[in-house]
């Protein structure tokens, strides 16, 4: 036992909880972004169908806007983004809901233990 009471097993597993909420939090934010990105990319899309061919179409590079050669250049750039952006969003689903498992699990065991040490209020 240490000072406080608490098991050295048992502030591991608060420490690996804390760290796996912490991880679990980060790759929710940047399934967040993915999916914001991918919004943009499918409202690009739908707004590139509604205009005509020899509008002229420009992309943003950095701090440029560059005029392209065609609207099916910029069209096949979005759906090869959007198709990759789709791709990440699922990783990321399936990283969180298996990071969100653990969590749950390393709950559990923490709260067992709080019940059986009797220190859970």
């Amino acid at each position: 036992m240490v000072e406080n009471g608490m098991s050295i097993q048992l502030q591991d597993q608060i420490n690996r909880f804390q760290q796996l909420k912490a991880q679990v939090q980060v790759i929710s934010q940047q399934r967040q972004q993915i999916e914001i990105q991918l919004r943009e990319t499918e409202d690009a899309l739908k707004e590139i169908e509604n205009i005509s061919s020899d509008t002229p179409v420009y992309k943003s590079i950095g701090a440029l806007l560059i005029k392209t050669k065609s609207k099916n250049e910029v069209k096949k750039e979005l759906i090869s983004n959007k198709e990759s952006l789709e791709l990440r969003k699922m990783s990321l689903e399936k990283q969180e809901g298996r990071s969100q498992e653990k969590l749950n699990e390393l709950q559990s065991k923490i709260q067992n233990s709080l019940k059986l040490s009797g220190k859970e209020n």
